[in-house]
């Protein structure tokens, strides 16, 4: 571990002899930590922390989170000034590299995800195995899994030209993958990439373009999209990055580990939290329905939740919201879109949980989940595409984190313990004589 120790911590286990010295390792920023690797072997006892909510199980260079200042770092760049400045591929350069590219190497970089956007034409086969109303993330679940299939010629994982091979095929393909989903959904014609089109745009124009009418991709909304991509790139160790992880501690091969990350990130608690942000507004049903909803909300006999507020990291607003509300009403504003009842109460939702000191004093601030299921609801997308969006974006840094697992000297199997409360040892009772 980069991180030196200076400092120390001793732990005595009671009624014993026994005690652990347990160095503190600091990283480049954030906590200290306290590595407890020798804690089993100096005092025979485990750790325990469900969620892993205090426990570091890697070291990374990738991004850093703040959760109390509302901070999120990209290679150390603030995620407002990427935001602002900078485009989804440059980010994606970013995280898969470690710096930030020259024209020359964006400009390669570029082109080589660009062109690499086609799928094998007999993929394109695997999609008729899927009933016509299955979800698109059981789709993009079976079809990246299948990638390990066709693309025998990059899979030896301690190959560092194998991982680059498999890195852009996944980033360039995943928008592919994603767009046919939908398409097949509906019954629409497949959509092949266009090579004059960028990245957002070209998912924007695979999904919403027919072959009856030429379609042209409006530019506001590919921002916008972009600007979607690029805030949902990396976010640290959360469930389907640290699932990511741990498929590959095994020595998986790219598809299957980012297929696994796929089926995390479907959960309704992490990439699935838009749609549930829509859900929540459809049973509010109604603007003037609001104070009833959050005095529900506040009863905490209830079980009603606020959909869309707060954050298990960000106990201040999340700095990913504030961006993509500015967005979000850019969007509203080109699409001229005024009287839709569900967006409509979402705004005043919004208007009113921030100003109610309830929720302010909880710190309880929208979060990017609320944001971005208005902003595609507007867009046009089916609540069932937002976690497959979710998933064509963090795809980057899924591939970022299994990459530099892979060449971490210090990563190991992930083997997590436990805490066993089952029946101790028994004896086997033959079928007759169990009472």
């Amino acid at each position: 571990m980069s991180g030196s120790a200076k400092r120390s911590i001793t732990i005595t286990l009671d009624g014993t002899n026994k005690s652990s010295t347990l160095p503190v390792l600091s990283g480049s920023i954030g906590p200290e930590v306290a590595d407890i690797r020798r804690i089993y072997a100096d005092l025979g006892i485990f750790t325990y922390d469900p969620g892993y909510g205090a426990t570091a199980a890697c070291e990374s260079k990738i991004t850093y989170i703040d959760g109390d200042a509302g901070v999120l770092l990209y290679r150390g760049y603030p995620i407002e000034q990427l935001a602002e400045h900078s485009s989804f591929l440059e980010v994606c350069y970013l995280l898969m590299n470690g710096e930030l590219p020259t024209p020359a190497q964006l400009r390669e970089y570029e082109m080589g995800i660009l062109r690499h956007t086609m799928l094998h034409e007999q993929i394109r086969q695997f999609y008729n195995g899927f009933r016509r109303d299955a979800h698109p993330m059981a789709v993009m679940c079976g079809v990246v899994g299948a990638l390990s299939a066709f693309y025998h010629d990059s899979l030896d994982i301690n190959n560092p030209e194998h991982r680059r091979i498999s890195a852009f095929r996944l980033i360039a393909k995943m928008p592919t993958i994603a767009a046919w989903a939908h398409k097949y959904n509906t019954g629409q014609p497949f959509m092949y990439p266009q090579n004059r089109l960028g990245y957002a745009e070209n998912f924007l124009y695979m999904f919403n373009a027919v072959p009856a009418e030429e379609y042209k991709v409006n530019p506001i909304l590919a921002r916008a999209m972009d600007l979607i991509m690029i805030l949902h790139a990396d976010h640290e160790q959360n469930a389907s990055t640290s699932t990511v992880r741990l498929s590959g501690s095994t020595g998986a091969n790219p598809f299957a580990c980012i297929a696994a990350g796929i089926a995390s990130l479907w959960g309704p608690a992490h990439g699935g939290a838009n749609e549930a942000v829509l859900k929540m507004l459809a049973d509010i049903g109604h603007v003037r329905n609001i104070p009833e909803f959050l005095s529900e909300v506040k009863d905490k006999g209830s079980h009603t939740k606020l959909m869309g507020f707060g954050h298990r990291v960000y106990k201040n607003y999340d700095p990913r919201a504030k961006i993509i509300q500015k967005a979000c009403h850019d969007v509203l504003g080109e699409l001229g879109i005024k009287g839709d009842p569900l967006l409509d109460l979402a705004l005043e939702l919004e208007k009113i949980a921030l100003n109610d000191k309830y929720f302010v004093d909880r710190k309880l601030y929208p979060n990017v989940d609320f944001y971005s299921g208005i902003i595609l609801k507007a867009m046009g997308f089916p609540t069932s595409m937002f976690t497959a969006l979710f998933a064509v974006s963090r795809t980057v840094g899924w591939i970022s984190q299994w990459a530099e697992m892979i060449e971490d000297p210090e990563q190991r199997i992930g083997r997590p313990r436990q805490i066993y409360t089952g029946p101790t040892q028994r004896e086997y009772l033959p079928p007759g004589q169990r009472g």
